[in-house]
């Protein structure tokens, strides 16, 4: 009997040792959750200032106020920063900025006690130099900023300043051109958790665009933020994600201005921390809506309509498609290599939805021109059609022939050259004559579009050259003149594809010219023509 128990209360003492092992790891398993759940439950504070007004030599910017504005909202709707914790400052000067930054970092070292971490981003947009931000009539220094930043309790710090300068359709941001703004790369910055962000280098402008109403740094890094730069597809967007986004599509956007190539430059120490996450993109809730949009084009989004700020934007190239945005009317612009398409989508909340493209209105790039949209402040086009112009001279017959021409279409109006050669004859029995005329002319025309069509009128002017040759048989030597003419022009054209279009024209006009009389006077001659053309063009 004692023999045969042995083995069974082996097996309870190691029944007893197994419980008592499951309660430890049960113990340790709800430690490990806890610790996970509090590093997960991170406080986010952020600053956020914009300034459109510098130092009193400095000239007003446009978009600095408006860029503050678009930082707050990604940061509200994507990145769980509470309302109550973050602070917007525009138009407001260096002391007040100073104050509630100082005020801020002692709210962080008062709540950050325990499991909880907490998270500081301070954004700024205005004018700045080598040593401060310009606020207004007061500035900030540099070095007092960054030690306000990396003195905060806060686990996570980050700074970012978009401020510097630039012009033409780009606007300078920071007005002086002798010292540029610097925070140097190479610096080592103390503690962990720090990440320095810069829109452009120490000797670089800081640029604005006039079609993306902000900056381009800031206009890329919110689309970053708002899932355009989740290269991983984690449903999160880090610091160094969006970081990354704004850099490389700065940079392109950058290189097409007369200013040049904008490079952002950054400093991170987060060490053992890993990618910090500013959005969460993945998320469907009342608050939220995921809008994917096809490959193959540009698109970028407006608020309510096409005058409203532009809320993100999904270059051509990018692989992540798919946005978070607030419920609410968009306005939405495709922009391919000869047209656009544009319309309105309504987004309710909760929803996950591919952008419908076939509801979007094609919109030549020429119409786009005339209404001011987007980055194209005019198109050109070329055109070739056949023309046929009312008689000269009594007994003649219409002067057909071809007609060529150029076109710039401008926001106000359309400007252009037509080039055309016509060909006209009359005979009787005494006498057979031929007309030649070839013609220049110039033309300002006011076009609207309507739906299908556009309608053009307008006033040109010109010189032709008129040679009338006989056939005869008594002597009749051929005769040229200069002729003038003065046109009241009227035109529809219509749209076709890839920047294809018809032309439809008619033109009366009145032409004054020299002609040769009996006994070789001449006498000055008015004639009032018609001139119908039809044709064919091509935009770019």
């Amino acid at each position: 009997m004692t023999l045969g128990r042995a083995p069974f209360q082996g097996s309870a003492a190691r029944l007893r040792r197994f419980a008592l092992g499951m309660r430890w790891l049960s113990v340790l398993a709800f430690f490990v959750v806890f610790a996970a759940t509090a590093r997960a439950d991170v406080t986010r504070y952020a600053l956020v200032v914009g300034n459109d007004l510098g130092a009193a030599d400095e000239g007003r910017l446009r978009y600095a106020e408006t860029d503050a504005r678009k930082v707050l909202d990604v940061l509200h709707a994507l990145g769980d920063f509470q309302p109550e914790n973050t602070v917007l400052l525009l138009g407001r000067g260096a002391r007040e900025v100073e104050r509630v930054l100082i005020s801020l970092n002692a709210r962080i070292r008062a709540e950050s006690h325990g499991p909880r971490d907490a998270m500081l981003l301070v954004y700024y947009s205005g004018h700045a130099d080598a040593r401060a931000l310009h606020l207004g009539g007061e500035q900030l220094e540099l070095p007092l900023l960054k030690r306000l930043v990396q003195g905060s309790a806060a686990a996570f710090r980050v700074l970012l300043l978009d401020a510097c300068r630039s012009g033409a359709l780009t606007r300078v941001k920071g007005a002086r051109l002798s010292e540029p703004f610097n925070i140097s790369t190479d610096e080592q910055l103390s503690g962990e958790g720090v990440a320095f962000l810069t829109s452009s280098s120490a000797d670089e402008d800081a640029q604005e665009s006039d079609a993306l109403r902000g900056s381009f740094f800031t206009h890329y890094f919110v689309s970053g933020l708002r899932g355009a730069a989740d290269r991983n597809e984690n449903g999160t967007v880090s610091v160094e994600e969006a970081y990354d986004y704004a850099y490389q599509h700065t940079l392109r956007a950058s290189s097409r201005t007369w200013a040049g190539l904008q490079h952002p430059t950054f400093q991170f120490d987060l060490k053992g921390k890993g990618g910090v996450p500013l959005t969460w993109v993945q998320r469907l809730d009342r608050r939220r809506t995921l809008l994917s949009v096809p490959p193959g084009r540009t698109y970028v989004l407006f608020a309510r309509d096409a005058q409203g700020p532009v809320v993100a934007e999904v270059d051509i190239g990018d692989a992540r498609r798919r946005l978070a945005l607030e419920p609410g009317l968009y306005f939405v612009r495709g922009r391919a290599d000869d047209h656009l398409l544009e319309g309105v989508v309504e987004l309710a909340p909760g929803q996950q939805v591919e952008l419908p493209e076939a509801d979007l209105e094609r919109v030549e790039y020429a119409r786009l021109a005339r209404k001011g949209g987007g980055e194209l402040a005019s198109a050109q086009a070329v055109w070739l059609g056949y023309q046929a112009r009312s008689p000269l001279w009594s007994e003649a017959g219409f002067c057909h022939g071809a007609r060529a021409g150029y076109a710039l279409d401008l926001p106000e109006v359309t400007l252009g050259v037509g080039l055309g050669a016509c060909r006209s004859a009359f005979s009787n029995a005494a006498l057979g004559a031929r007309a030649d005329e070839l013609g220049l002319d110039l033309s300002v025309m006011r076009v609207v579009d309507v739906p299908g069509v556009s309608l053009g009128a307008g006033i040109a002017a010109g010189l032709s050259w008129l040679h009338q040759s006989f056939e005869t048989e008594g002597l009749a030597p051929a005769r040229n003149s200069i002729a003038a003419h003065v046109d009241l022009v009227g035109s529809v054209t219509s749209d076709l594809a890839d920047g294809f279009y018809v032309l439809a024209e008619l033109a009366g006009q009145l032409h004054v010219f020299k002609q040769q009389q009996a006994r070789n006077a001449d006498s000055t001659t008015a004639v009032v023509t018609v001139r119908p053309m039809l044709a064919a063009g091509k935009r770019f």
